[in-house]
């Protein structure tokens, strides 16, 4: 029978209790959400939210177009000048996610004969472009600057590290700096997905690579997403001109890809010029996630330090973490729910988005919940 191994596959996710559900929720959800990657509270603010009418209203409901052909819209450069200039970068490239910046950054930039230095800890999207780059992939400890200068001086031709800014699953950040002398010392290129820390980290939430003195180097390139601090949806590539121009040339993921819908486009721009009139939106998230870390280990769980607003709490089991995440729900509180193998170390653990707009009670009501909820 065709795809008869997909049964066997889905009798295994159960058995291990890793079966994946897809939980429609509605418009108006009553529940505390600490779940969304929403870090400043922006997804349903009134001036984002108007954003995205109006350039729907302007441009239409898609793009129409690959990027090449008819998917750029003024709307698109205006936002790209926006974003590079915001950041502190010569020039940026929108994309239609951040799973596709991804892709493009990794792997138009590690040709045949390249060294790709891969953190351990990456993110998927950052795995899969090492995966599809034509270059050779070492996997290197987790957040590891001294492994990274190893792999590279062993190696004779193009080079680049790659590396997220701020992990996903634990919230911790990785040594932009560390790295990024490792690379320098070698001729290497730094490709660093930033998605979490943008709007949060660096003056005014301009990024990790902001905040590290890295902003505008001509050997560093950043991807982020305007789906979590710009509650829009997108990504974008972020580096030297010439860096761009390669990519608008040799990316895949960008040059046979419908561009990105202008209202998107138009919601992300609208938060980008929020955040710069309102730059302690930033401060706030880390406050929040500070507090949050603070409360949560006063009560004894096991929380990790955020160093920026991912608040992770370990789980004894997946089966655990899944009846916990459930239970939060029950009682009025969305978290999110991590396990293998989304785990890199294989603990299960609950995954907190530490919002710059929650409040004093909220952050406490969520405690509260996950405490008394505590397998």
């Amino acid at each position: 029978m065709a795809f008869g191994w997909i049964d066997e596959q889905a009798r295994v996710r159960r058995r291990a209790g890793l079966v994946r559900i897809l939980r429609p929720r509605p418009a108006a959800s009553p529940l505390l959400d600490l779940a969304s990657n929403d870090y400043l509270g922006l997804a349903r603010h009134p001036e984002v939210v108007a954003g995205a009418v109006l350039a729907a209203r302007t441009w239409g409901g898609g793009a129409t177009g690959s990027r090449l052909v008819t998917g750029t819209t003024e709307l698109h450069a205006e936002l790209e000048r926006e974003l590079a200039g915001f950041c502190g970068f010569e020039a940026a490239l929108v994309f239609s996610s951040g799973y596709a910046a991804n892709l493009a950054a990794v792997t138009a930039l590690a040709p045949h004969g390249s060294l790709v230095v891969s953190d351990a800890g990456n993110h998927a999207s950052l795995i899969d472009g090492c995966r599809l780059a034509r270059g050779t992939t070492q996997v290197v400890g987790h957040a590891d600057p001294d492994a990274v200068r190893k792999a590279l001086a062993a190696h004779d031709g193009p080079a680049v590290a790659v590396s997220d800014t701020v992990f996903s699953v634990d919230g911790d950040a990785a040594p932009l700096a560390a790295l990024a002398q490792a690379c320098r010392e070698h001729g290497a290129g730094l490709v660093v997905d930033d998605a979490h820390g943008l709007g949060v980290l660096g003056d005014g939430g301009r990024g990790a690579a902001h905040a590290a003195g890295l902003a505008g180097r001509d050997d560093v390139v950043v991807t982020v997403t305007l789906s979590k601090s710009l509650g829009a949806q997108g990504g974008a590539v972020l580096g030297p001109a010439r860096v761009v121009a390669h990519l608008v040339n040799a990316a895949r993921t960008f040059i046979f890809d419908t561009g990105l819908a202008p209202a998107a486009a138009g919601a992300a721009l609208a938060a980008l010029t929020l955040l710069r009139r309102e730059p302690e939106r930033a401060a706030r998230a880390r406050a929040v996630a500070a507090d949050l870390h603070a409360r949560l280990t006063a009560a004894g769980l096991d929380a990790v330090r955020p160093d920026a607003a991912v608040v992770s709490v370990r789980a004894p089991s997946p089966e655990a973490a899944v009846r916990w995440a459930a239970d939060c729900s029950a009682a009025g509180l969305s978290v999110g729910c991590f396990r293998p193998p989304s785990v890199p170390d294989g603990i299960s653990r609950l995954r907190l988005t530490a919002r710059g707009d929650l409040g004093g009670e909220q952050i406490e009501r969520a405690v509260r919940v996950i405490g008394e909820t505590r397998p």
